[in-house]
């Protein structure tokens, strides 16, 4: 049986989380994408805490899919290091379940 995975990552240009959003549900290796509102990140990097607004992307896909779905992203992001977290989803509907499914089959 199919499970539902949250694939997350962040970019700092809101037409780039637009255009990654969008293009992954029509490749279809997502069924949606959430694009959060920009958020402020603290990290360190080059030997000093740096700070920038990011927004969030988190994609609705399948377990199956998330490996697709991480080289498709990388190739696409802007960062050297994209972030790129997947966390598995405990508990969904079957009509959920079965949307995501339906959703991320290659037509």
């Amino acid at each position: 049986m199919a499970s539902i995975v949250i694939a997350q990552t962040t970019v700092d240009d809101e037409a780039k989380a637009y255009e990654i959003g969008r293009a992954a549900v029509e490749a279809r290796l997502a069924a949606g994408v959430h694009i959060d509102a920009r958020m402020t990140v603290f990290y360190w990097s080059k030997d000093a805490v740096q700070h920038e607004r990011e927004y969030r992307l988190s994609f609705k896909a399948t377990a199956e899919k998330a490996g697709a779905l991480r080289a498709w992203v990388h190739e696409r992001h802007p960062h050297e290091v994209p972030q790129w977290i997947v966390l598995p989803a405990t508990e969904a509907t079957e009509e959920y379940l079965a949307w995501v499914v339906k959703e991320t089959r290659t037509q």
